[in-house]
């Protein structure tokens, strides 16, 4: 039986696809063989020794220690496009409300009723502190055309939006979810000179901390209104409330809120909401649960953050599956050690990411287990698994 730990409340949706003849789930678990967690912070946690898998109902992972996991062979997913219709959503509320000011005009309207106004005789004449531009015919510039950009980027289409789109990683597959009206840019400068509106998608790396900054702000469209649901560290707070202030940007829609950014006009911030919907998180918890089971299951790896995506049908009688260094001669040194024993490789999938490598083989026989203690030996094998 699969010991399975929960951190944060995990939508029981997907924690009823698993067979509880196979899986024992709880938030007391211990020694668990995997994790499903949302937000909790695992930086310093403890991870047992036989631990086999994380799964985060989520997209971020900054809450996991992923270099920590890959040393101990700890596959560590999470749940890319699961909550994209719920983020495209609030960035449409983003746009709008960025544009029209309807948060300012709520807290007049509520403010004349506190201060004993009748507002009836007040709102045709005080509206006008809050008019705003249309969507309709404005040009919008989306960054990161992935689960979520792309979907912005369409949609926006059909408000009658000029779309510009920028991805230097775009992959086939987010290539052919995108309509053939967006204008792709390969130089992210001809989208900040076009766009009045842009939206960034991204994730927050070490390479994309404070990517918009103060020359980045400078060379976009004066009056533009910027949309950050992706991370807070990717804008730098100094140079857009510089760029509040002189009118450059117009307006900023955060949902990474800091005491700054609160205070400070033309900033509508609000608490981190982009995934916060019954649907989202419904979405998130099945594919986190399918994402596990099928590595707990059949070793197949499928939205890793961490280890290569390898996936394979099962055949013959025994499946071993290795993480290990990506080193060379490492595929020759394990099916040297198991053709020793006289059994077929019937089927066989490698593939690398950055320092590390993943090998599934499908055996026509069980293995001797001194020949698995051969190959787990092996310098630079980091865990094998056995699935029957």
């Amino acid at each position: 039986m699969y010991r399975i730990k929960t951190f944060n409340k995990i939508s029981p949706v997907g924690l009823n696809r698993l067979d509880p003849a196979l899986y024992s789930v709880s938030d007391s678990v211990t020694d668990e063989d995997a994790i499903l967690v949302r937000s909790a912070k695992l930086l310093d946690y403890d991870f047992p020794k036989d631990l086999l898998a994380i799964a985060r109902a989520g997209a971020g992972v900054n809450n996991i220690p992923l270099d920590r996991c890959a040393e101990q062979g700890i596959v560590v997913f999470n749940t890319p496009g699961a909550n994209a219709n719920a983020v495209k959503e609030l960035v449409l509320c983003a746009m709008l409300m960025g544009s029209r000011d309807v948060d300012g005009g709520i807290q007049w309207v509520r403010q004349q009723v506190a201060a004993g106004v009748d507002v009836t005789t007040v709102v045709e004449k005080g509206k006008a502190a809050f008019i705003g531009p249309e969507l309709y015919k404005k040009s919008l510039g989306v960054i990161g055309l992935g689960a979520i950009g792309s979907l912005v980027a369409n949609i926006a289409l059909s408000l009658g939006m000029d779309v510009y789109g920028y991805d230097p990683y775009l992959s086939v597959d987010a290539a052919l979810r995108l309509d053939r009206h967006i204008h792709v840019v390969k130089d992210i400068n001809e989208l900040y000179k076009r766009a009045d509106y842009i939206t960034i998608h991204i994730h927050y790396t070490k390479e994309t901390e404070h990517m918009i900054d103060a020359k980045a702000i400078g060379a976009m469209k004066r009056g533009v209104r910027f949309i950050n649901l992706a991370r807070g560290q990717i804008v730098d707070d100094d140079a857009m409330l510089a760029a509040l202030d002189t009118g450059r940007v117009a307006a900023y829609v955060t949902d990474f809120p800091t005491n700054r950014l609160v205070n400070a006009p033309h900033v509508i911030a609000m608490p981190h909401l982009g995934a916060s919907t019954p649907e989202s998180e419904q979405n998130c918890a099945v594919m986190a649960v399918d994402e596990l089971r099928d590595y707990l299951e059949n070793g197949n790896i499928r939205n890793s953050v961490n280890m290569p995506a390898v996936s394979q049908e099962r055949s013959g009688a025994c499946r071993l599956c290795l993480i290990h260094r990506n080193v060379p001669a490492m595929l020759a040194a394990i099916t040297t050690l198991l053709s020793r024993d006289g059994i077929n490789v019937e089927n066989l999938s490698n593939k690398s990411r950055g320092d590390y490598a993943y090998t599934i083989v499908d055996l026509s026989a069980p293995a001797d287990q001194s020949v698995l203690d051969e190959v787990t030996a092996l310098e630079n094998v980091i865990r094998v698994r056995v699935i029957q």
